[in-house]
């Protein structure tokens, strides 16, 4: 079998418009037509591309110019998301009781102060009675030592009656303060205590969760009638709008790996990435993994980061300057497993096989197969490795 030459053109021929490359006839825009002739040679295929810039234009052809640059050396670290812990509550009663209403579900979004369940609690109404009492026994004590005090100064009571009137004073006074301060611990306000005497009997036992900041409620552990100890967590609450990603640094990557180092973030079999900056490193080794944890803080508005969510980042821990060097989008892998550029020469667009170093997310290093000044396909070279595939399922061997 002989091997022969093949030269492939294209054209723009409107008579034939509707016979596209590509489909990019839309819209009534005319496209390109691919026109095939054959070069026979004795020891060589070689497969030339004639492109004008109208059919550049429309096919989102970008070329650009291989050269010397620098490029980014970088690691990858397995990783998962977590809730932000500095954002996240666990919402528990300060005193037992039986839960009467519960307003909140798993997945709801709550307010800050807004009461997400209601306990009728016995403890409650006794530190309530208790603080009423010790208020009522304070007013009394004050009049009892007021009086005793002017009586005492007219001559007519003695020392002895004055001194137990004052004593009485300051024992209601501490009994007052520290029922006061019982309920500020349960949560009661200042207003709150000012208002408790006007409540209804009703209300004596009314005990309210309520949600320390917004969030989501990502965990529930009470129903109605359940009776619920005190401190006991009933509801854990997440602010979601951002989330914390936990890396896990190998002992080799440790002295790469540090803070302040801007990392790219991808999830597992899912089509997004994300950009973060290494937040934190930590300075042991985790005992059972021996690994140490890195930690990016992320933004999370519209909610794609999924605590559980596992990951791989990629940590940029070096750079280097290479010879030649292409973008990432520059690189076709043909059928038979080489890569190629898409180079542009005196004939048209020849895809030249290259043999490639270092890789990062926006540029390869190329080791042989280009040299500096060479323009080439940056953006767009599939589309000419599909009409390169049409044309050889149309040849026939001699």
């Amino acid at each position: 079998m002989t091997l022969h030459r093949t030269k492939i053109v294209f054209a723009l021929a409107p008579a034939i418009a509707l016979l596209v490359l590509l489909n990019l006839g839309c819209g009534g825009q005319p496209a390109p037509e691919v026109i095939v002739t054959e070069e026979h040679d004795e020891h060589e295929e070689e497969r030339t591309i004639q492109l004008d810039e109208s059919t550049l234009e429309k096919l989102g052809i970008e070329l650009a110019e291989a050269g010397p640059g620098t490029i980014e050396i970088s690691t990858e670290l397995p990783g998962e998301v977590q809730v932000n812990g500095d954002r996240m509550a666990h919402v528990s009663p300060r005193v037992g009781g039986v839960a009467r209403e519960v307003y909140t579900s798993l997945g709801d979004t709550v307010r800050q102060g807004q009461v997400l369940a209601v306990l009728d609690s016995r403890e409650l109404a006794d530190a309530k009675a208790a603080y009423l009492a010790a208020r009522e026994r304070k007013l009394l004590a004050d009049a009892t030592f007021r009086r005793e005090e002017r009586l005492w100064r007219d001559r007519v009571s003695s020392e002895q009656d004055y001194l137990d009137a004052r004593n009485g004073l300051a024992e209601a006074e501490i009994e007052l303060r520290a029922a006061e301060q019982k309920l500020h611990a349960i949560g009661f306000g200042e207003e709150e205590l000012s208002q408790l005497s006007e409540q209804p009997d009703t209300e004596y036992t009314r005990y309210r969760l309520t949600a320390p900041f917004d969030g989501e409620v990502i965990d529930r552990h009470i129903t109605v009638g359940e009776t619920v100890s005190a401190e006991t967590p009933v509801f854990a609450i997440a602010d979601l709008s951002s989330v914390w990603i936990d890396l896990s640094v190998y002992p080799k990557d440790l002295e790469k790996v540090d803070r302040g180092q801007p990392v790219r973030v991808r999830p597992a079999n899912n089509g997004f990435e994300g950009d973060g900056v290494i937040e934190f490193v930590q300075p042991l080794l985790g005992e059972d993994t021996r690994t140490a944890l890195a930690r990016i803080i992320a933004p999370n508005p519209d909610r794609r980061w999924k605590p559980g969510m596992f990951v791989t980042a990629t940590v940029v821990t070096d750079e280097a300057q290479v010879g030649v060097r292409v973008s990432t989008t520059a690189l076709i892998r043909m059928e038979d497993g080489d890569e190629v550029v898409f180079v542009e020469t005196n004939e048209g667009f020849e895809p030249l096989p290259v043999v490639v170093g270092r890789r990062t997310r926006d540029h390869v290093e190329v080791l042989s197969g280009l040299e500096t000044g060479d323009r080439y396909i940056a953006k767009g070279g599939f589309s000419l490795k599909a009409e390169l595939g049409k044309s050889a399922f149309g040849d026939d061997d001699d």
